[in-house]
């Protein structure tokens, strides 16, 4: 696959304090890149550096294989991007907001503005004021505005912030659907995992200024599997005769055997050995993170995922 953004060791530092500390994010042609943290950790930062408007203090930042550098004007002329809010003209209908932006950029293709407004669901509001939109209706807009220079990467920036359900949707399926029918590689940042992973499928983490996390979605979703808890009447025993058969096992706070397996047959066999032993079981009980509930576990902890 070819690397569309690629940094290596990026750094940018304000006086003694590093807000991006050794950065290598890499993102490839047809990623939806999701890149996650809490607020504060880094991403806007990060995502400023991609686009140019800062420099880093160290570090290299290349996209489409190129320093950005080096190659900027000719790098960002295929690049579309949104930092926090989109900017239109309330006044104006929704064509009439993109046919301004499409001719400051001087693009001689006028079918270009149906074509984006197809891509964005507004064919049918095109004629509407746009401060009639709803908040969803105005960031596809917004998104549609980035669209109109044919970009091959797309950056967004919080894109669904402060959207109600319905607009997150409306704005979720529109990123979904860019690479597969677009050829547009996004990479996206939030700080809410639930919302990345219905889109996305690689994902970085960031936090206090280091990536602790960059894989397949998939390699996160592992990190969510359950665990089984089993209540016995005398739990050290029981930690006994399982470690001997060669069951991992451990103990909880709550004095409840730990079972790293899910399966209905080697449940039902550890059940069944504890029984034969005369241990009396009390409970058995399926214990499940969610991808969230590891997000936060490991940003809190401020340490890189294993």
């Amino acid at each position: 696959m070819n690397k569309i953004i690629e940094t290596t060791n990026l750094v940018k530092k304000y006086k003694k304090s590093k807000v991006v500390n050794q950065l290598n994010l890499s993102v490839e042609q047809g990623d939806i890149y999701g890149f996650l943290g809490p607020n504060g950790a880094g991403k806007t930062t990060t995502i400023r550096m991609l686009l140019g408007l800062i420099k880093p203090t160290s570090g290299d930042v290349r996209i489409f294989g190129k320093n950005l550098l080096e190659n900027r004007i000719s790098i960002l002329s295929k690049v579309g991007s949104l930092v926090e809010y989109p900017s239109y003209y309330g006044n104006l209908t929704g064509y009439e907001n993109l046919e301004a932006i499409h001719k400051l950029l001087r693009i001689k293709d006028k079918n270009q503005i149906n074509e984006v407004l197809n891509i964005i669901g507004l064919t049918k509001a095109k004629d509407k004021l746009v401060k009639n939109y709803s908040l969803g209706m105005k960031q596809r807009l917004g998104i549609g505005l980035t669209l109109l220079n044919s970009p091959k990467l797309l950056i967004l920036d919080e894109p669904t912030n402060g959207l109600d359900p319905a607009g997150i949707q409306e704005v979720r399926e529109l990123i979904k659907g860019l690479p597969s029918s677009y050829g547009i590689t996004v990479m996206i940042s939030s700080h809410l995992l639930s919302e990345v992973d219905q889109m996305a499928n690689k994902v970085g983490i960031i936090n206090e200024g280091n990536l602790i996390f960059q894989d397949h979605i998939q390699e996160l979703r592992k990190k969510s599997a359950s665990k089984i808890n089993i209540r016995v009447n005398d739990p050290n025993l029981a930690q006994t005769i399982l470690n001997k058969e060669g069951w991992n096992v451990f103990l909880n706070e709550n004095k409840e055997i730990v079972l790293n397996e899910n399966e209905d047959s080697k449940i039902a066999y550890i059940a069944d050995k504890l029984m034969r032993q005369q241990l009396a079981i009390y409970r058995i009980q399926e214990e499940k993170q969610s991808l969230e509930d590891i997000f936060l576990q490991i940003t809190h902890k401020g340490g890189r995922v294993s």
